[in-house]
């Protein structure tokens, strides 16, 4: 077997799992109207076919860092890619909701693997110094996936169906398989003690609750006492769950890195940014096709320019972070990123279609240096012995913000309808849900304010 050294090589190697990840999750949002009709379900009512997903990365998530401990990060990481790519094959073949959704929590269940213990394969690999690069070429490649997303997937649902985008996975992970196979060694087991199979359960109860209780929420999918009682026992459960994570040795949940103020404050004001921005490509692609009319490939050609937007900002996050740092870049952008989340309120049939495309390159651009800094600074100051654990905090806070997304989505339109008395979503309904999403994204500001003016300067190399 050849082995990769470059942390690049090894970053771009795993990309390959970001890749299959963002390409689905951008499919699954272009085809949402198209799966919609030929499940006979409510396309805004389909966003479980998301959540469902996400859900169950929130739920597995915290474990993936045992796992890797114990048996070693490569051969689980193969099993994940493996486990994700027939969960892929088999939601192309679902024939109702609830077979969906099935093969949907399954996918959720690899790719709570698969992300997580490939980026800590990296992380074991690189200095602080080498952080910034490491994770700029770790989600450069993942990018590629919105890029293609969006078009491709728009097009295979035209040409021939919404089944054909969950089938590009296959080829995807089968190469993936074969590079991590080819060249990543094996990082040697090692002892993360007993499971914390308590904290596990209680974290598990809680965050599957809590989001059964949002998903279903005023939307009448589910009895009327269901909503409530799932919010109820979800609260509960969480409750139980950080006491048992702060009181624990071993903690599957490690609450103490939040004492770590760059880990703290990316997890914290990040979730909320993410939580805002996840809101776009789940409403986005359904007012291009509700309000605007258009075609799944045709919503999706122009959704590609905020992915775009995204990959055309990667080789500048480097350079900025060491001429400004993370705090000024975090607020500044932060305000912009707010901005090009909202603007979308604002697009209607009148818009020239070069205008609404440059305005999504644009605010692609801004969420991408966004997410990148947050994704770099969580790492600044982690000590090698924690990497496990935080590896998985934050890829659960992740997956779980971008779940809280599609439901803030869902959920302002739901709200808006009912304000409005409209009996489905249209012009106003879209502007209201995208004025609460860029509002979402500015209540992230404030974390980034408390930062001291140097932190993680080991990692940006900022000085001033």
């Amino acid at each position: 077997m050849t082995q990769a050294r470059d942390p690049r090589a090894v970053a771009a190697i795993v990309a390959s799992a970001l890749f299959m990840q963002n390409l689905d999750a951008s499919v699954v949002a272009t085809a949402l109207p198209a799966m919609a009709r030929d499940l006979g379900a409510d396309p805004v009512h389909l966003s479980v076919a998301i959540t469902s997903y996400l859900v169950a990365l929130c739920v597995f998530i915290p474990v993936s860092g045992w796992v890797a401990d114990r048996f070693g990060a490569r051969r689980v990481f193969m099993l994940a890619i493996a486990v994700f790519t027939l969960a892929s094959a088999l939601v192309g073949l679902a024939q109702g909701l609830g077979s969906l959704v099935a093969a949907r929590i399954l996918q959720g269940v690899g790719g709570a693997m698969m992300v997580p213990v490939g980026r800590l394969l990296l992380l074991r690999r690189v200095s602080k110094e080498e952080l910034v690069v490491a994770m700029t070429w770790l989600t450069m490649p993942g990018l590629l996936g919105p890029v293609f997303g969006p078009p491709v997937g728009g097009l295979l649902t035209d040409a021939f169906s919404w089944r054909a985008v969950f089938w590009l996975n296959i080829p995807v992970g089968i190469l993936g398989l074969l590079l991590v196979w080819r060249f990543i060694p094996e990082v040697e087991p090692q002892d993360p003690g007993p499971l914390d199979a308590k904290g596990l359960a209680l974290w598990g109860v809680a965050l599957a609750c809590l989001m059964a209780g949002l998903e279903t929420i005023g939307r009448n999918i589910a009895p009327g006492w269901f909503a409530p009682a799932m919010l109820g026992i979800g609260a509960v459960a969480a409750g139980f769950a950080v006491r048992h994570s702060l009181r624990a040795a071993r903690p599957a949940v490690d609450l103490a890195l939040f004492k770590l103020r760059s880990f703290g404050a990316s997890m914290g004001g990040g979730s909320l940014f993410r939580i805002g921005a996840s809101t776009l490509p789940f409403l986005l692609p359904l007012k291009l096709q509700i309000v605007f009319g258009m075609s799944a490939s045709a919503s999706g050609l122009i959704t590609f320019a905020t992915a775009l937007g995204a990959f055309a900002m990667k080789p500048l996050v480097r350079p900025l972070l060491q001429r400004f740092g993370f705090r000024a870049v975090l607020v500044t952008n932060g305000i912009l990123a707010a901005f090009g989340v909202a603007v979308c309120a604002l697009f209607t049939p009148a818009w020239p279609i070069a205008a609404i495309f440059i305005v999504l390159a644009i605010g692609g651009l801004t969420r991408a240096l966004q997410f990148t800094s947050l994704a770099t600074l969580s790492f600044a100051d982690v000590p090698q012995e924690k990497l496990a654990p935080a590896t998985a905090m934050t890829g659960t806070l992740q997956q779980l913000g971008q779940a809280l997304g599609v439901v803030l989505g869902s959920l302002s339109l739901e709200a808006a309808m009912l304000a409005t008395g409209a009996s489905g979503p249209g012009p106003a309904e879209f502007a209201i849900a995208f004025a609460v999403a860029g509002g979402v994204v500015l209540t992230s500001i404030p974390s980034a304010l408390r930062l001291p003016a140097d932190a993680g300067a080991r990692v940006s190399g900022h000085r001033g």
